[in-house]
């Protein structure tokens, strides 16, 4: 059984309407930050690291950690809702907003998608319009700490206003495509946009599931 369908039978929390303006559907509220993710957790010389941007009509830009580091930092404070039912209010990272990304490579992507690469071969599918939202954010602190190794150090995106699959553990890369294509867990059963607040888990049909499969995760 993949993901999509363990989280299709398990239980469905239901949401306090006092915070409902907050809670998307289906969620329930945690104080923990849960560990979820596919495979080994990288381990990095930050001497050979980088982060690329390339792909259609994109000259590519390749970048070191301090690179990033210098450009201007912004702290953020968002919600953080994940697929598999658990949401966490009043988050803080620190990073470089995507928008502020862009303006200091010079990069202005003609094309709507981009696709998201990860250590581990992982991808993950977001539109541009996504990336431009003024709290996406390339976070390398959460808390005001560096983050750790299991919740995506160096490097990792965060885009609040979609599900957390989307805010991409160990980025490595951001390739612009033409076309909207689906990522790994998007293949695997996943929605290719992903807004929590309309209940976009799943490909196919609307199906109400819930998930407490996080309850048993590692948490930091």
């Amino acid at each position: 059984m993949n993901k999509a369908d363990r989280i299709k039978r398990t239980r469905v929390p239901a949401v306090d309407p006092k915070l409902a303006d907050r809670l998307p559907p289906g969620q329930a509220l945690t104080e923990r930050f849960p560990i979820l993710h596919e495979g080994e957790v990288p381990v990095y010389d930050m001497e050979k690291w980088d982060l690329k941007v390339f792909g259609e009509g994109v000259k590519e830009v390749v970048l070191t950690y301090e690179q990033i580091k210098q450009m201007p930092q912004t702290t953020i404070k968002v919600d953080i809702h994940c697929v598999t039912r658990w949401s966490r209010f009043d988050n803080h990272f620190t990073g470089v907003k995507f928008s502020d990304f862009l303006k200091e490579i010079g990069v202005t992507p003609k094309s709507k998608y981009v696709m998201l690469h990860a250590d581990h071969d992982y991808t993950a599918n977001i539109a541009l319009d996504d990336l431009l939202k003024e709290d996406v954010l390339l976070a390398h602190s959460f808390e005001g700490e560096p983050l750790t190794a299991k919740h995506g150090w160096p490097l990792r995106l965060v885009v609040p206003h979609l599900y957390f699959w989307k805010s991409v553990k160990w980025i490595r890369g951001f390739e612009v495509i033409d076309e909207n294509q689906p990522g790994f867990w998007e293949q695997n059963g996943f929605h290719l946009n992903a807004d929590p607040f309309k209940e976009e888990r799943f490909s196919g049909e609307d199906l109400p599931i819930p998930e407490d499969e996080w309850e048993r995760k590692d948490f930091d």
